[in-house]
């Protein structure tokens, strides 16, 4: 007896002459290739990008909140044991309040700058001056602590302690590095300007993620390439290490449709009739 031949599409999951349609056929392989031929693939990866958008989101303000809060910390461990004990409340409430050294501090600091204003505190800042002038090895370290916080200070207001950000070749040729122009070389720098530079521009070239640290470098004016980027774009991309980019483009967007905006609100209040 000869057996009844195998029909090619037959499916024992399905049964015989059931076969899938070719629309059947391409949703099936779209829904594969969306799931990655993984069942919970899809689910997994939205877990995955909600974690790193919460990382995102929660990672700087707790690392800004921590870096404060052990300022703060700082601050009291100072403060606080100069404090008599009836003035402390740390004494007498069953917790600590945190902040206090600080808020002491400030005031401290404003009281003490409202006394050096008239001529008594004057006279007290001249003599204090005058006996670490004259003691050797300290007047070194107070002179230029001094007029380091001297030209911090009064450049703070005008925001003049970087001027322009710019670029200069550096370590070697056609390979750039980010610095931030601080002034005109003046002085004997300026006088014994080797190679008869006429103008020498003061520059300071912060090295990486870590910026208190850096070179200063005194360059002629033709060697700086400025940017129109601002000093905290660029403290950015120092910080970061070249992850953070600023872009320019978009911020000129936001900058245009603010002023559109406002332009707008400018004319409809100029329509309408005075009451």
């Amino acid at each position: 007896m000869v057996p009844p031949p195998v029909d090619p599409e037959f499916d024992p999951r399905r049964g015989p002459g059931v076969t899938p349609s070719d629309a059947q056929l391409t949703a099936g392989l779209k829904r594969l290739a969306s799931n990655g031929g993984k069942p919970g693939w899809r689910l997994g990866s939205r877990i995955r990008n909600a974690f790193l958008t919460g990382l995102v989101i929660v990672g700087p303000v707790t690392i800004t909140i921590w870096l404060m809060w052990g300022v703060i910390h700082w601050i009291d461990a100072w403060i606080k044991p100069l404090l008599p004990t009836s003035f402390n409340p740390d004494t007498y409430l069953p917790f600590p309040v945190p902040g206090l050294g600080l808020v002491i501090a400030v005031a401290g600091l404003t009281v003490i700058g409202a006394l050096a204003a008239n001529l008594l505190g004057r006279a007290l800042v001249s003599s204090g001056e005058l006996m670490m002038s004259r003691t050797p090895i300290v007047r070194n370290v107070y002179g230029a602590l001094k007029q380091i916080f001297e030209s911090v200070i009064s450049t703070t207001g005008s925001n003049q302690s970087f001027q322009k950000v710019g670029m200069i070749e550096f370590p070697s040729k056609e390979i750039w590095s980010l610095v931030f122009v601080t002034g005109e070389t003046t002085g004997e720098i300026k006088d014994v300007r080797p190679g008869g530079e006429a103008d020498l521009l003061t520059v300071f070239m912060p090295t990486g993620i870590v910026p208190p640290t850096g070179f200063i470098c005194f360059v002629p004016r033709a060697n700086v390439v400025f940017l129109s980027m601002t000093v905290e774009e660029a403290a950015k991309i120092i910080l970061s290490g070249g992850i953070v980019m600023p872009n320019t483009e978009q911020e000129k967007m936001k900058l245009l449709a603010e002023a559109a905006k406002k332009k707008s609100r400018f004319r409809r209040s100029s329509d309408q009739p005075a009451a």
